[in-house]
Order: C-alpha cells, then structure tokens, then sequence
C-alpha cells in the first residue's frame, strides 16, 4: 500500500510528520505501508536544513520540486503538472494533503484527475472570507476529497452545511473529526524543546514575564493603518508587559517602508520550532495573525489576542480563548486589560486527545481495503 503526501510549507512538515509516526507504529506490526514525501517547495525557509529535519524527527521528502514564488495561479499550474508527473510513476493507492496552501489544492487536483482517493487532514476549516486565498483552497479541497478528516466538531458542521453528509468509508466519501493532528505534534514537540542560547537570554532579560505576538498576513502587513495600529498598540502595551515579537524579513522590510518605528516591542529574528514552543509555554499570553499559532496558544494554555477579523477557530473565541479583535487599536488595548483580570480554565478537549494521527491512518487503510 503506497501512500504519497505532498506538502510546500515547514508548518506542513511537522503536521506530516505527526501522521508519518503513526505510519511507522503501524509497520511495525508487519503490515507495510510506504510513504512517498513529495514537497513542491512552495515556501522556502531557512531554517528547512538537515538539522531542522533530525531535531524535528521529521523525514526527508523524496521530491522537491522546487516550485515557489509568483502569481498564484501560475505556482499552482506548475504543482499541479509536476505532481502529476511523480503520481503517475509512483502509482500511489492514495494521496495525503494539509491545510490550505497552494500545494495542498493542487496534490488534491492532480490525484483527483487521475482518480486517485484525496485525504484532507484540517478538512472543513472555514473563514468564510473568499478574499483569502487559502479559504479558496479549502472549499474546492474538501469537495474533491474522498476522506475529510476534521480538526473540530465545528469543522463537521461546515461540511454539513454545504452539503457533505456523514457517510462510512465504503461510501464515496468519509468525514470524521479525528483530532487536530497540531495537537498531536504539541504535545510530542514539548517534551524534545530546549531553547537557543538566544532564546534563553532574552527571557532571562524578561524575567519570564512577557507576551508572544507575530504579525506576517498580509491583510495586516499590506495595509499601513491596519499595521500601525498594531503595532502602536503593541507598542503602548509592551510600555508595562514585555512584547517579543519575532519578525520575517518581508514584514519587517514594510514596517521600515511604512517609516514605523518600535519603541518598546522586543523585535527579534524569525525563531525556529522548538524556539517558539519555548515561548509559547512560557509567555503570559499571544497576540497573532497566525491560524497555527492561535491553536497552539490553546494547547499552551495560553489566551490568544487575534488580530484578524475572523478566524477558522470560533470555538476558542465562542469558549473565551480567543479574542477576536481585527487591527483596531483599542479592541487590541480593552482585550490587554481584560486579560490582567480575567481567570481562564483550560480544562477543555477541544482538538481531541492526542491520536489524530493514529486515526487518520486507521480510517485511510480502512477506506484502501
């Protein structure tokens, strides 16, 4: 049984790497089954070096094809070609695609055409902003994937609305909330994380006592007064609490465009994984753009500040989690102030008990027999 998963993005990686495990438990038992890792290339990062992948215990990706940068519909034209040439050699039982980037819709459509079953992990997320690209990228996922397996009882019911019908795995199409696969990796990464030596100096030189925040979408980045406003606000914030706010080059670059200036936040480099589960654990609370970051938030039993107008993960704001607050200077400010006096019980399961994984590849060979 041979099972090809395409991915473009580090955040995708690790998700990978989580199902990648439960494939090797399961081959212990002498029931084969090869996993062919096909990357596309679509974000380069750094930080992706042999080290990140041994640290990581993450494996290698079979194929890289090297496809980034450019328009959106000409990166995806490209993956898509590309994907189709290594599925028809490899001759895969199934394909396995994550989340909702570029990469993801195009492993689904290239196997699609070549009737090839589609497993989504992160199936039925929806922001419901069709000005994002990725909330395209779900929606025509989903619909051509054979096994949707949902992070969250909400995701379920996303599907359920557009149309999609609990059905069993014998029938054309299966959709199951198995757990968040992010929690899954949360909860192993925490125990293998050491900080940098950086990292350990600068929470030293914050006495423990500070607050996490990333800013890279590009609804926020792209427009100078959503940008100013979160960041004066950040800023105003970090003049009591400190603020770390690691920064990609590109966001930083338009901050220098904009002539914003910092004058408290703590500005430092983009920090590798097991750097940012430090700072996730041991932060007060998270101010992010970030999807990923605001589950992990969650899963550090940390209260997440979200500065976009909506988000996939309602039920952590429906919960009293998540505040949602766009880039609006005061929401950003009054959440701050809430947060100082408000007790947070971080009792419950939301995103399952740690086995998506396990259950992702049950339901696939299940679904193969």
């Amino acid at each position: 049984m041979k099972i090809i998963t395409v991915i473009g993005a580090r955040p995708q990686f690790v998700k990978a790497a989580v199902v990648s495990r439960a494939i090797d438990k399961y081959n212990q038992s002498d029931k084969q089954i090869e996993e062919v890792i096909v990357h596309t290339g679509q974000h380069y990062d750094a930080n992706m070096s042999d080290v990140f992948f041994e640290e990581m215990k993450i494996p290698k990706p079979h194929y890289n094809l090297h496809i980034g940068g450019g328009q959106h519909g000409a990166m995806t034209g490209q993956m898509l070609a590309k994907i189709e040439e290594v599925l028809l050699q490899e001759k895969p039982n199934a394909v396995l695609v994550y989340g909702d980037t570029n990469s993801t819709l195009a492993g689904a459509l290239a196997a699609a055409k070549l009737h090839i079953p589609v497993a989504h992990v992160e199936a039925g997320l929806r922001s419901f902003n069709m000005r994002m690209p990725e909330e395209i990228n779900r929606i025509l996922t989903d619909r051509i994937s054979t096994w949707l397996f949902c992070p969250t009882n909400t995701a379920i019911d996303n599907l359920k609305d557009e149309g999609f019908l609990r059905k069993t795995a014998g029938n054309k199409y299966l959709v199951e909330n198995v757990g968040d696969v992010m929690y899954d990796a949360a909860l192993f990464y925490k125990k293998l994380a050491l900080p940098s030596g950086e990292i350990s100096h600068i929470l030293k030189e914050a006495n423990h006592k500070f607050y996490l925040a990333t800013i890279h979408r590009a609804e926020n980045t792209d427009d100078k007064e959503r940008l100013m406003n979160i960041i004066s606000a950040l800023d105003k914030i970090a003049d009591n609490v400190r603020v770390i706010l690691p920064l990609h080059p590109r966001t930083r670059n338009i901050i220098k465009q904009y002539n914003l200036h910092f004058k408290h936040i703590k500005v430092i480099d983009p920090v590798g994984y097991f750097d940012m589960v430090t700072l996730l654990g041991q932060c007060q609370a998270v101010f992010t753009d970030s999807g990923g970051v605001q589950k992990e938030a969650y899963f550090f039993h940390k209260p997440c500040i979200t500065l976009r107008d909506e988000t996939e993960w309602v039920e952590l704001v429906e919960r009293g989690y998540n505040f949602l607050v766009g880039a609006d200077y005061d929401k950003i400010i009054q959440a701050q102030q809430e947060l100082v006096i408000k007790e947070i019980s971080f009792s419950e399961q939301l995103y399952g008990d740690g086995t998506a994984g396990v259950n992702i590849v049950q339901r696939i060979i299940e679904g193969l027999r």
